[in-house]
C-alpha cells in the first residue's frame, strides 16, 4: 500500500499530457527524463535515510522541525498543506477534463464541470474518513488500473519502434539549451515521491517500510515514465504529437483504433482519481501531525471514531470546493494551470529543507552517522531542488512566497494561544 501511495501520487495527470510538450525536443527529451529521474532518486534516498533515522509522522515537516526548529517547520508544513488542497483541485479538474471525452457537456458547461469536480473531491474525502486501510485499498486498485494503459502504449511503441521520431532537431548548442528546458518540464511529474513519509503513524514498521516504499516507488515510476514516453513517441510522428491534447489516447488510436483511445482516456481519468485519493489521505495526515505538535490549530488534531483525521480532510475539502467554485468560469486548462501555480513551489520548499536536514540529524546513534556518500547525495538533492525552484519561473516563486508569508499570522496566533493555555 505504501508503494502504491508513492506511485499513485506521482502518476497523476502529468504523464498523460507531457509527451506533447516534449515532442519538439525529440530524443533529447529522453535525456531530460533521465536527469529528472536521477534527481528524484537522490531525493528518494534522502527521504529514505531520514525515515530510517526518524520515522515520525509528518514527513518533510517532521524532519525540518527536528533539524531547524518550530518556525521553519511551520512554514514548510503551511506551504506543503496549501500545495495539498490546491493539488486536490488540480487533479479534480484534470479528472473532469478526461471525462469530457465521454460526457462532452462537461467540456462545454463550466458549472457542470465544477459540480462533478467538487462531488469527486467529497466522495474521496468520505472514503478516507472511513479509514486509512480503505483508502489504501482504493489506492492499490487505482494504481494497477492507471498503469494498464501506460504498459499497453509502452509495449505497442516498442514493437513499432520508429527511430526517425527521436531525431534531435537542434545542433549541439541547441541540445545543451534544450536539456534544462526538458528537465524543467519533466521534474514536476516526480512531485509526491515523499508521500509514504507523511502518514508514518499509520504504517506498520515505518523505519523499514517507508524507505523501501519511497525508493522502490520512485524507481518504478521513473522506469514507467521513460518507457511510456518512448512508446508514445514511437507511435506518433513529432508534428502530430506536438499538436495532440491527449497524446496517449491518440497513440492508442494509432495502435488499435478509437476503442483503444477511449480505453486510454478512461485510464487517464482513473489515474487522476487514484492520485486524488492519495493526496486526500495526506491532506488529513499532515496537519494532524503538525497540530499534535502544537503548531497548527487544535481542530486539525481531531480524529473520527475510526481514528482518521476527519476534521483536517473536511477543512481541505471546503477550501478546495471554494477554489473550484470561485474559479469555475475559467476554462478547464486555465483552471488546472492556476492550481498548479499555487502548489508547485510549496511542494519543492520541503525538499530543500529535507535535503539539508540530513546534515543536522546526522548526530546520534550509529545508524544516523553521515557517510560521505549520504552527504553527497543530500547535497546533490539540495542543488536539484534549487534548480527546480529556479525553473518554476518568477511568477510561481512570487505567489509561493506570498502564500508562505500569509501563514505567519496563523503561527503567531497558535503560539500565543498555546502560551495562554500554559499560563492558565
Amino acid at each position: 500500500m505504501a508503494v502504491a501511495l508513492v506511485i499513485g501520487n506521482m502518476i497523476g495527470s502529468g504523464i498523460f499530457l507531457l509527451p506533447a510538450s516534449l515532442a519538439p525536443y525529440g530524443g533529447v527529451s529522453l535525456v531530460g527524463w533521465v536527469v529528472s529521474a536521477g534527481g528524484a532518486v537522490m531525493l528518494a534516498l534522502v527521504f529514505a535515510r531520514l525515515a530510517r533515522v526518524d520515522p515520525a509522522a509528518g514527513g518533510p515537516y517532521a524532519y525540518t522541525r527536528r533539524a531547524f526548529g518550530d518556525l521553519p517547520a511551520f512554514l514548510v508544513a503551511w506551504g506543503y498543506w496549501i500545495s495539498m488542497w490546491t493539488t486536490l483541485g488540480a487533479l479534480a479538474v484534470a479528472l473532469v477534463a478526461y471525462l469530457g471525452t465521454f460526457l462532452p457537456v462537461l467540456s462545454r458547461t463550466p458549472p457542470a464541470a465544477a459540480g462533478v469536480a467538487v462531488g469527486t473531491v467529497w466522495l474521496l474525502i468520505g472514503v478516507n474518513i472511513a479509514g486509512v486501510r480503505t483508502a489504501g485499498w482504493v489506492q492499490v486498485a487505482t494504481t494497477v488500473l492507471k498503469l494498464l494503459p501506460l504498459v499497453v502504449i509502452t509495449a505497442g511503441g516498442i514493437v513499432s519502434f520508429t527511430p526517425s521520431h527521436f531525431a534531435a532537431q537542434q545542433d549541439w548548442r541547441g541540445v545543451a539549451v534544450s536539456i534544462p528546458a526538458v528537465v524543467t518540464l519533466t521534474l514536476w511529474a516526480f512531485l509526491g515521491l515523499e508521500s509514504a513519509t507523511v502518514p508514518s503513524g499509520s504504517i506498520r514498521d515505518p523505519a523499514r517500510t517507508i524507505p523501501r516504499a519511497t525508493v522502490t516507488g520512485t524507481l518504478l515510476t521513473a522506469a514507467i515514465y521513460i518507457a511510456s514516453t518512448v512508446g508514445v513517441m514511437s507511435l506518433l510522428a513529432p508534428a502530430t504529437l506536438a499538436g495532440s491534447t491527449a497524446p496517449f489516447a491518440d497513440a492508442a488510436a494509432a495502435l488499435a483504433g478509437s476503442g483503444a483511445a477511449a480505453a486510454v482516456a478512461l485510464g487517464a481519468a482513473i489515474s487522476c482519481f487514484g492520485a486524488l485519493n492519495g493526496w486526500t489521505l495526506l491532506a488529513g495526515q499532515l496537519p494532524l501531525a503538525v497540530a499534535r505538535d502544537g503548531l497548527f490549530p487544535a481542530v486539525f488534531a481531531r480524529v473520527s471514531r475510526r481514528g482518521t483525521p476527519a476534521a483536517g480532510m473536511i477543512i481541505a475539502g471546503v477550501l478546495t470546493t471554494a477554489l473550484i467554485s470561485l474559479n469555475y468560469t475559467r476554462g478547464l486548462v486555465e483552471l488546472f494551470t492556476f492550481f498548479i501555480l499555487l502548489s508547485t513551489l510549496n511542494t519543492l520548499v520541503p525538499y530543500v529543507f529535507s535535503s539539508l536536514a540530513v546534515f543536522l540529524i546526522a548526530d546520534g546513534p550509529p545508524i544516523a552517522r553521515l557517510s560521505g556518500g549520504a552527504g553527497l547525495t543530500a547535497a546533490l538533492a539540495f542543488v536539484y531542488s534549487i534548480w527546480a525552484i529556479a525553473g518554476a519561473g518568477q511568477e510561481t516563486v512570487y505567489w509561493g512566497f506570498l502564500l508562505l508569508v500569509l501563514g505567519l499570522p496563523v503561527y503567531v496566533a497558535v503560539r500565543r494561544h498555546g502560551r495562554t493555555q500554559s499560563v492558565a
